[in-house]
């Protein structure tokens, strides 16, 4: 899948923002949306805004992430609007090589590697999976499939 230069790529994505910018009607709020889904694609695995805001401003991270909270709690535009732009936006490529034939919904859990997060209180006759659940993230993803 030939998706051009970097350059060709990153003007794409600007073009992407752009359109979207219209939508939040905010011209000012087109940074923070620019990091917000940069940061979307930039991380890793379960996705929450202190890894974003490490991504697209390192030299910063506690500024960035208070932006992109502040962005994300005062969104004031419409979600039907905004997921409308987004199909228009991105259906086309998505059916460029024929209509979608099924979405494929892939729940995948992952280990939690931290000690501090909020795990649920089992009693002692708690089965092991139920133990070792608490242990995980879950992660939801959707893809698209075609027949060829």
């Amino acid at each position: 899948m030939g998706l051009g230069s970097r350059m060709e790529i990153a003007d794409r994505f600007a073009a992407y923002v752009g359109d979207l910018t219209k939508v939040i009607g905010h011209a000012d709020r087109e940074g923070p949306l620019r990091d917000y889904c940069s940061g979307l694609l930039a991380t890793e695995g379960r996705r929450s805004v202190e890894p974003m805001a490490a991504v697209t401003a390192p030299a910063r991270v506690s500024a960035q992430h208070q932006k992109l909270l502040h962005f994300v709690a005062n969104a004031t535009w419409s979600d039907e609007q905004m997921l409308a732009k987004v199909r228009e936006l991105v259906m086309p490529s998505m059916t460029r090589h024929g209509p979608i034939e099924a979405w494929i919904i892939d729940d995948t859990s992952f280990p939690n590697a931290s000690r501090a997060s909020a795990r649920p209180a089992f009693g002692r006759g708690a089965s092991s999976v139920l133990r070792a659940a608490r242990q995980c993230f879950e992660s939801l993803s959707r893809r698209i499939a075609r027949w060829w």
